[in-house]
């Protein structure tokens, strides 16, 4: 979001004040140059950036301005590509933490994935957490991958060999969800504990009457803050999103940067589609929401594609690779974005059907399913 321009110049030094930086990190990771790359992808209090640095001689530095505690994704490219590494084989040298108005060093002598950490009490109170209650996804997914990697000719001809990793994945994801529970349970106070009980519900589908239930027993600071927020409109998506109910109106920027809401279409048939361009099923459901756009466009038939990415070029790349004639709508706040917690999402692709009157009469309408409703509601 662009800062509009201050007519009163005496709020200047407030305002330069304000987004003066409260936070650096400062590594060294081996003897790396160029043209090695650290990336740091972060948000706060709902804001995002993203910074990158050339190594040189394994060293790097970034500083920024945070409200509250940042999550983060940091990535270290050997070749200066950073989607090769999170995305091409799912070993790269990509970590997850949380750091806050800290000055922090980190270090290692060959790879981010096992660097240590210096002068952040927020990453100890993120380590304590984890030791709590097991590794991240994203580390016994990296640690699956290092297996299957390792594996010899024989294994990899084996299945089962492949379904005992599975097996173990699924065991340690079940083991982290029951504890990130309990700990939610013990530490109302704890950032972590409002951090797990977020991903439990987006991640296990946790919306049952254990969230809620544990989530008002949160402290009031927690459950007010930026993220308590974001989960108390998750836990009551169900409702506002159960069918014949009025569709929850958003409003997002479209490619251009121009507002634009869900009620701007009230009258017509409208699937509001959610969708990345990361995603690959999404992207494969595009040539039948082509076909389905065409036949009943005339008919009073909108799509409002509504994007979880964070990276508006890759966005703007995947529409016109795929040809998409719609409408498209983000807050580039990956999954972080507003409409997908008010609709609760847990998962893309996903969709909802929302009527002229503006009430939800269909969900997750996807392929023949999707093709069967809009005929009968639009017949020849």
């Amino acid at each position: 979001m662009k800062l509009k321009f201050l007519i009163l110049a005496v709020l200047a030094p407030a305002i330069a004040a304000a987004q003066s930086p409260n936070f650096t990190i400062r590594g060294k990771i081996g003897n790396l140059n160029k043209p090695a790359k650290i990336y740091l992808d972060y948000s706060a209090g709902g804001k995002g950036a993203t910074d990158s640095a050339v190594l040189v001689n394994g060293t790097f530095k970034f500083t920024g301005h945070i409200e509250g505690i940042a999550s983060s994704r940091m990535t270290l490219s050997r070749e200066g590509i950073k989607d090769k590494e999170i995305y091409a084989t799912g070993t790269g040298d990509v970590i997850y933490v949380s750091f806050g108005k800290e000055n922090i060093h980190i270090s290692s002598p060959d790879s981010l994935y096992n660097a240590k950490w210096t002068g952040s009490k927020v990453y100890d109170e993120l380590q304590a957490f984890n030791k709590a209650v097991g590794p991240t996804v994203m580390t016994v997914h990296h640690n699956a991958n290092v297996l299957l990697g390792r594996a010899s000719p024989e294994q990899q001809k084996d299945t089962t060999y492949f379904k005992s990793i599975d097996k173990t994945v699924k065991a340690l994801r079940k083991s982290r969800g029951e504890k990130m529970l309990a700990f939610a349970k013990a530490n109302p106070t704890s950032e972590f504990a409002l951090q797990g009980l977020s991903e439990l519900v987006s991640g296990y589908s946790l919306k049952s009457d254990q969230a809620p239930a544990v989530f008002n027993k949160l402290s009031p600071e927690l459950r007010l803050s930026y993220t308590g927020q974001g989960l108390y409109k998750l836990l009551n998506a169900d409702t506002m999103t159960a069918l014949g109910a009025p569709a929850p109106n958003f409003t997002q920027n479209d490619v251009n940067g121009k507002a634009m809401s869900l009620s701007d279409f009230k009258g017509k048939y409208v699937l509001v589609e959610f969708w990345a361009s990361w995603c690959s099923p999404c992207r494969a459901e595009g040539p039948n929401l082509l076909k389905q756009y065409a036949r009943f466009k005339n008919k009073g038939f909108e799509i409002l594609g509504v994007s979880v990415d964070s990276d508006k070029a890759k966005w703007l790349e995947a529409i016109k690779k795929d040809g998409l004639t719609w409408p498209q709508i983000s807050d580039l706040k990956g999954w972080d974005n507003d409409a997908r917690k008010v609709y609760g999402i847990s998962g893309v692709p996903a969709n909802f059907l929302i009527s002229p009157e503006g009430k939800i009469i269909g969900s997750h309408l996807m392929g023949e399913k999707l093709n069967k409703k809009l005929s009968e509601l639009m017949p020849d």
